[in-house]
Parts: C-alpha cells; structure tokens; sequence
C-alpha cells in the first residue's frame, strides 16, 4: 500500500482535530501599559456583529420552541452500535446513565433506560438546547427549571438574542464608554482596564500556574470569547468540567477563564464553527518580586552594577542508567502478560553492588496528576496518563541535525518498544523520547534513548491495498540491561493475554504529526474508538478480503476524526483485568475518516509468540 494514504490521512485528521496545542510565552502584568482605547485588541478575533450574522451556530430557526422530543435528533447514533453489531455481553455494561443491561439471543442486548434518557446505550437525554433556541447567543444549562438559559452575543438583546440594541444598555463595564461603530460597537475603557467589555482590572493577574486565579478574563490569547463552563456545547462534545476535574473550585455558571486541572497557566473552551477547541487565555502573569534592596541602603561594598547569575533547568538527552533487578517480573494466570524479562547474567551486576529499587514490576497502571477530557475526539492528555506512549524519531544516518518525530510508539520493557513495521527507517538515526508532552517542548519528565537495534516482522508486506504483519520491535540502548527508567510518567503497557470483545471502547493516542506531515497537535492527545466485528469489517462495502487476522478495525462505520487520529505505530490500549493493555498498533486505513473505511491495526495478540521470542533472542 502506498504510504502517502496513510500521510495524506494523518494530515487531514490534523486539519480535523480540534485545537492543535500552542505555547505560548506568558506576558507579564504591567497595568501602565494596558491599552485603552476602542478595539485594543491588537487586530485578534473578537465577535463583530457581521460575524456573528454569518454564523450558522447562531442561525435563527423559526418556531424553535420548547419541545424536547429528540426523536429525530441528528446526533442519534443507534445505528452506529446496530451496524458494527457488538458481542451480547453486559459484563462491563455497556448502557450509559444507570441503564440496565439486558442479554438477548448470542450477539444482541437491551438497555433498560431510566427516564429521560434513551437510545440504544441510554447515552441521550433531554434537549433542552435546541438549534435556534437561543438565537443570536449561547445556550448554557442550569440546574432549575427551564433547566436552560441564553447568555447573548452582544449587542442582541435577552431572553431570545433576536434583536439587537447598540449601547443600550451600556455593555462597558466598569465605566468603559460604548461608541457605535455602524452596525457594531466598542468599548472606550478607562486606564488600567481592558478586554471588549472593559471587565478585566488593572490588578487581573495570576500567581503560578494560576489554579487560584478567579480574575475575570474571559478571551483566549487569539481573541477567542470564551464559553460558559456549562455551556451545552461542551457536554454535547464529550467534556463535561464539572465531573471531569479534580479540583472545581473556580469553575461555576460563567466564562471566565480557569485552570481546574494544574496546565501552566489558565485557559478555556471556545467554539470554533461546530467544533470544541480550548486555548490558553489573554491573562497576564502577576509580577513577581525581584528581592533587590534598595539603592540607598546597600551595603557599601556592593556593586549595583554587578550582573546577576542565569539560572536554567539542566537537561539530558538521555536517562541514567541504573542496575536492572535481578528478579524476574511474577506472572499471573488470568491476567495481562508482561514480555518476558530475562534475568541478567552474573557478570552483569557488580559483587560489591547494592540492589537497587525494581523498576516496571507492574503493567499498565498509569497514575496521570489529573483525570482531564477536554476535546472529543481528540483529548489532550493529561501528564502521566499515558505513559507507555513513545514519540519515535529520526534523523540523517550520523549527522547533527535535530531529531524529528515520526511515529508512535508503546513501551512494553525498559529496553523494548512496540511500533509499526513501516515505521522503520534503517538508513536514518533513531531514537525514542518517553514521558513527554509536547513535541516543541523540552520536559523535565521526558527521557530520550537511542535505538539500538531495529527488528522488522520477517513477513512484512505492503501492498497497494493492506499493510500486512506491520509490527516492528525497537531494542533501546542501555546499560546492564536498563534503558528506560521508571516514573509516573514512563511506564509500560501489559501484553493482552485474550481476544477482547468486539464493540469494546479503547484507546488510541498519538500527535498526528510527521516527518512529512506537519501538520498536527505538538501536544500528545487521544481518541475512543470502538473494536468493530472482523465479520463486519470485512463486508465487501469495508475492507472485503483484504483484511486477515493479522490485523482489526476500530472507530467508527459512519467515519470522522477518531478512526484515524493517532500516529502510525502508536498504542490501541484497551482494560483488561484491571490493567491497560497495547491491544493494537495503528497500521492504515483508506483514507480518513471515511464512512465505512474505519482505521486497520495490527493485532498484537496474533504476535505474542513473536514478540517474546525476539526478546529472548536479544538477551541471550
């Protein structure tokens, strides 16, 4: 198969995926140089009532009223579970909302759904956002009857946002001015105060990462007008703020930006078409004191003049390396299998030596700092959530040029990582980072490897149809025996010990980002995706013959953005027994996002055999 489908996919997700991830450098607040004047902004985005005319989001629907009858919701995805036909099981249930699983026949089961919820997994619930229900404004949900309120775009007026009234009443705050400005307006802000409406002070400023911040900056840094925390566009998009962070303290019925889950500084959800994207915010970092002592009483021997010395975070390209145990991993019948670990030889380990502490004694257990959800269909990951996630990179064969990531990975032993077969480049300098982020960032967590040796499957074969037998083994180089080190954010995913059932949810994770695409999130996200029927996917209107049981689907028949979001060779994780396990490696598809053409990975319990004799092989 020709890999530029597969490139031509990961771009194309990326032009789909919600939010690709900036850093950004925060500012400094300094209240004698904040702007005053109509449209400080400085030429960003800001909600121009002809922008709000054109858009389709805040089209007026005629006799929008107040029936919650969802029945011909378009977002009914019934069919979806009918069409991939999931094993009968309701063992873990698959009915959302309290539902009550029902077994019928050997392949089918009922939801018995509480009211109001409905749908074939009890996963819909009352409307009571309807499309034009709230006109030219945003609907946000509440906890007392209508249950739903618009919060208007200025200057469309309450309760529909139908009409429209220019600086009457004044929308500046704080005694800002409003000058009409045709069909729009501006606010004339007094000194020290800033933002469209005039709202943010002169002290408006956060300490930290700002998880105390409660100011009143509702922009994102490009100009994006933040939305209501519970704001229906967010929990219809598959977030939900307030049961997804552990801290809620600054989140509430409003659109003032925050930081709930510790980010490094605050942010915020806005709506980009109908899309759910998040930004960090137009929010100034308190200045911090400089702990100079006055001219006039230093010491008389002190040389003002005198430069201070830099500070900077010492890092490393690659971990050290500490004695491997020498106590093999116990394995457990009925759980997810560990690779093998291969008990070193005595000369690996000095007589004098002091045992040092086991690292990777436990799988697929990650320990991420908090629970996040962010962007459906497109997550950004939370720090130690995925921890067996690789960024493989390459370079020229012996040069130093920088290195650049082009496929993912997954870490199953210290010196040992899962990817795609065609992810090997043999001519080229390799090496894997682990436990970081952001591919434009250097982190303290991360740790970078080479790759020593690369060990393709011996019947690997690409076609202009399939990929087959796309698995490759990275052995990492290291010392005794130990490459990477264990931490909260580098740990490695279980080998599944059992066929999972179909219509499972798992993972996939990866930056969507190539050597030949750059065009994705520089921050790691991740997508659910469904395990699809190898009967299902490989009906002629799928993928037909050419699918064997090498390989599986996942994601779903009726497309979009999360059958193919992840890097090729990344993890498909899925739960089993209580542990994460690397179920599937991310090979190809046709396309992306395609109806019926859903993303194909090779199945890594076919290559179980495989991948423990290569390891033995390796260390003998």
């Amino acid at each position: 198969m020709n890999l530029k489908l597969l490139f031509f996919c990961l771009f194309l997700a990326a032009l789909l995926v919600p939010a690709e991830l900036k850093r950004k450098k925060h500012k400094h607040h300094d209240p004698d140089h904040e702007g005053h004047g109509p449209g400080h902004k400085h030429g960003k985005k800001r909600g121009k009532v002809e922008d709000i005319l054109r858009d389709l989001f805040f089209e007026i629907v005629e006799g929008a009223g107040d029936d919650d009858d969802d029945d011909d919701d378009h977002n009914n995805t019934d069919w979806v579970f009918e069409l991939q036909e999931p094993d009968g099981q309701c063992d873990p249930n698959p009915c959302r909302n309290n539902g009550v699983c029902e077994p019928k026949g050997k392949r089918k089961f009922k939801c018995d759904c509480p009211k109001p919820f409905k749908g074939k997994k009890c996963q819909r619930g009352p409307k009571h956002c309807k499309k034009g229900r709230c006109g030219r404004g945003e609907c946000v949900l509440t906890s007392t009857p209508p249950f739903f309120e618009c919060k208007c775009k200025e200057p469309f007026q309450p309760p529909r946002c139908i009409h429209l009234s220019l600086c009457e009443p004044n929308p500046c705050r704080n005694g800002g001015q409003c000058i009409k400005n045709g069909t729009d307006f501006d606010c004339l802000c007094p000194t020290g105060y800033r933002g469209r409406f005039c709202h943010v002070g002169p002290d408006d400023c956060y300490v930290g990462d700002g998880e105390s911040y409660r100011g009143n900056v509702s922009e994102t840094d490009d100009g994006h007008e933040c939305l209501y925390w519970n704001s229906h566009f967010i929990l219809e998009n598959g977030a939900d703020p307030f049961n997804s962070f552990e801290d809620s303290d600054g989140l509430g019925p409003h659109n003032f930006c925050r930081n709930p889950d510790g980010d490094e500084m605050p942010w915020c959800f806005f709506r980009q078409g109908r899309r759910l994207s998040w930004d960090y915010c137009d929010v100034t970092e308190c200045l911090k004191p400089t702990d100079v002592v006055p001219m006039e009483i230093l010491p008389i021997d002190a040389d003002p003049t005198a430069p201070t010395a830099p500070t900077s975070r010492p890092t490393t390209s690659e971990p050290i390396a500490t004695p491997k145990p020498t106590a093999s991993k116990p394995s457990t019948t009925g759980s997810p299998s560990q690779a093998p670990q291969p008990s070193p030889t005595p000369t690996d380990v000095p007589l004098n030596a002091t045992a040092p502490p086991q690292q990777f004694t436990t799988c697929g257990q990650s320990q991420p700092k908090k629970n996040v959800a962010r962007i459906f269909g497109g997550l950004k990951v939370p720090p130690g959530a995925v921890p067996w996630q690789v960024s493989l990179q390459v370079r020229p064969k012996n040069s130093n040029q920088p290195y650049r990531h082009t496929c993912g990975g997954v870490l199953i032993e210290s010196c040992w990582v899962l990817t795609a077969g065609h992810c090997s480049e043999q001519m080229k300098d390799m090496q894997v980072v682990l436990g970081g982020l952001s591919l434009d960032l250097e982190e303290p967590t991360e740790q970078a490897i080479k790759v020593e040796e690369v060990i393709v499957h011996e019947n690997y074969r690409e076609t202009t149809s399939a990929v087959y037998n796309d698995i490759a083994l990275l052995r990492l180089k290291g010392t005794n025996g130990v490459c990477a080190n264990e931490s909260q954010f580098v740990k490695t995913a279980c080998l599944p010990d059992a066929q999972l059932p179909d219509g499972m949810e798992c993972k996939i994770s990866g930056w969507g980002a190539t050597e030949n695409s750059q065009y994705g999130s520089n921050h790691l996200l991740d997508a659910n995706v469904m395990l699809i029927g190898q009967e299902k996917c490989s009906e002629p209107q799928v993928y037909g013959r050419v699918l064997d049981n090498t390989m599986f689907c996942a994601g779903h028949l009726l497309g979009g953005v999360d059958s193919c979001q992840g890097d090729s060779g990344g993890p498909l994780t899925c739960d089993q027994n209580n542990a994460t396990v690397i179920y599937g490696l991310v090979s190809w598809g046709d396309q992306c996002g395609r109806k019926n053409k859903p993303g194909v990975y090779a199945r890594v319990t076919h290559y179980l055999d495989w991948i423990k004799s290569k390891i033995q092989a390796a260390s003998s």
